[in-house]
């Protein structure tokens, strides 16, 4: 079945005999939660970069050149130090961050959850993708989540099953496991790489971890998952129904999808994570 992006509220096709196309709902914001958890606080303004102003004519034949745009201001930078060894470059990265993220979580959850190929790139296009309606999921660095997308009701009166938070259960606890002091060493460790992705994906002038900043801050402002969600299926994917919800960016939809008590746990641990870096860890 040809990939669909990710743009519902409800993260699935219906149940079998339709395959499950996407699942991959929790792993894209697992992508951000469990990987680059390193966030500090973040403050909402953003100074846009100034136009570039022509100097006065010199005479009246010519005209002086405008001076160079300046970049925008980085609000929240990264203060790396000098790595103990140097880092690979970022086509040659996978091997050592799959054997950090191993470290990190443990061999069998890493298997189980992750996909090992482009790690870096693929979480930094994820992360830049959440906020927008969009997702790719080629570019999701997690797995599928496990289980079909369950759905109650009949036409016209369908709602989210109540079992389906469970099958998030999984990415949930491996975020709550994670030791916040080595996830934000890790992450400033490797941030010269993340940096690098980011101005490939089409940023030479932006800083990743300003986006960063804006795409956690963007999460946690995600309405609280009612006990009740009501769905809509327009087409073959499922939609919420209440328009504000239906509304919500990708990032936030996948939020709201996950049930209340998941989504709880994942703000919770966030807001450790930016305890965390902002005490300097």
């Amino acid at each position: 079945m040809p990939e669909t992006p990710l743009h519902i509220a409800a993260d699935d096709r219906p149940p079998a005999p339709r395959p499950s196309g996407a699942r991959w709902g929790i792993a894209a914001v697992g992508a951000l939660l469990i990987v680059i958890g390193a966030i500090a606080y973040y403050f909402w303004q953003r100074q846009p970069a100034p136009r570039p102003v022509a100097a006065p004519p010199a005479a009246p034949q010519a005209q002086a050149p405008a001076p160079p745009a300046t970049a925008p201001a980085v609000e929240h930078p990264v203060e790396t130090t000098a790595p103990s060894a140097p880092l690979p470059s970022l086509a040659e990265s996978d091997p050592a961050v799959r054997d950090e993220l191993a470290s990190l979580f443990g061999r069998s959850t890493f298997d189980a959850l992750f996909r090992p190929q482009e790690l870096i790139r693929n979480i930094v296009a994820t992360v830049d993708n959440l906020p927008r309606k969009n997702v790719a999921l080629r570019l999701v660095p997690l797995k599928p989540v496990p289980g079909a997308f369950e759905v109650r009701g009949s036409d016209g009166g369908w709602v989210v099953g109540p079992d389906n938070a469970a099958r998030y259960a999984p990415y949930v606890r491996a975020f709550e496991a994670v030791d916040a002091r080595r996830l934000v060493a890790l992450y400033v460790r490797l941030y010269p790489l993340f940096q690098q992705a980011y101005a490939d994906l089409g940023y030479p002038s932006r800083y990743f971890n300003d986006r960063l900043f804006e795409v956690i801050d963007h999460l946690l402002a995600a309405p609280e998952a009612p006990a009740s969600i009501a769905l809509v299926q327009p087409k073959v994917l499922y939609d919420f129904a209440d328009p504000p919800l239906a509304d919500l960016s990708a990032g936030q939809k996948i939020m709201v999808r996950m049930g209340s008590e998941n989504e709880a746990k994942v703000k919770a641990k966030l807001r450790e994570l930016k305890r965390a870096l902002s005490k300097g860890v």
